[in-house]
Formats: C-alpha cells, structure tokens, sequence
C-alpha cells in the first residue's frame, strides 16, 4: 500500500459509514376514492396514527414488488400480484429529530404502489401492532395520519379531483 491508500477493508467500511438508505414499500388498497389505512400501535413509531394498509421495509435480497406483496400479505392476508401494483411515487425522506439519535443517519427511500386488485378480505392480521382497520374517502382522511404518508394520500386526493399529479419522486423533512 502506497502513502495515502486506503486499504480494502478500510475503504469498504468508509463507504458503509458514509451513507446508509433505507428502502420500504407501502401499499395503498383503494377502492374509488376510498384507500385503506390501519391506525399503528404498540410499535414504536407514530403510535396512534393512522398509516397505509401495508407497508415493511425490503429486506436483502428482494424486489420491492415483491416486498410490497408480501407486506400486503403479512399485514392484511390478502394476495397481490406483482403486476397488479401501480407505482404512485418514490419519496426520499430523512427524520431530523431521529438524526440525532442515529448519529445524523435516518434516511429513507419508499416506493408507494396502490391496488384496486387483490385476492382475500383485508383484515388486521398484526393485532399487536394495529388497533384498526378502516376504509377513508380521501377527502375525509382522519387524523393524525402519519406526516409522510398524508403527502402521498393529499397528492392522490388531487389528482382523484383532476387537480394535480403525483410527482414521480417526492422529498419529505428536507
């Protein structure tokens, strides 16, 4: 190793420190103007707040179709296929007030499909993790929803209302 090279390994772990993602998918089952949302408890994150019916991170190794489909399964025991999913948007997000606990890390990539297609009858299937399950038009949404989830669901109300679109890519806490 010549002066001022960095080994391999030394290299290797700067890049892991540098910069770390978080990918997610979500799924919004819709019917009409109506999208499913399940109020989040006991799990550490935006208890008490209403969020999208199913939604996990990717884990190693998987497609965020496929996570998307299996988040919709675990969560609500209903079977998506791939093809049935519609990409609504990508979001970069960070959590300014988590940063500090995660030494300046918490940032985050989630891909937002929705479905009007599924096999099955969406019921909570995580109840230690959801104290409900409810169909909301999206112009009567309740509250609080989860801050990042509502920009998606206020951009989906406008474009349902033919008054805007849903950006392909969305930032949040920015």
């Amino acid at each position: 190793m010549r002066n001022g090279e960095l080994s391999s390994a030394h290299q290797d772990q700067l890049e892991h420190d540098r910069f770390r993602v978080v990918p997610a998918a979500y799924v919004i089952l819709r019917r009409d103007d109506q999208v499913l949302l399940q109020l989040r408890s006991n799990t550490g994150y935006r208890d008490d707040h209403w969020a999208m019916g199913a939604a996990g991170h990717v884990e190693q190794g998987e497609s965020v179709f496929r996570a998307a489909c299996r988040e919709a399964f675990e969560e609500l025991g209903v079977e998506v296929e791939e093809s049935n999913l519609q990409p609504v948007t990508a979001m970069h997000r960070t959590n300014r007030d988590a940063d500090r606990r995660n030494n300046g890390i918490d940032e985050r990539v989630d891909f937002f499909f929705s479905t009007e297609r599924w096999k099955g009858k969406p019921r909570t299937m995580e109840p230690e993790k959801s104290a409900g399950l409810d169909w909301f038009a999206l112009d009567e949404l309740p509250e609080p929803v989860v801050p990042h989830e509502l920009a998606v669901l206020m951009a989906l109300r406008a474009e349902f209302h033919g008054s805007g679109d849903v950006p392909r890519i969305m930032s949040h806490g920015w």
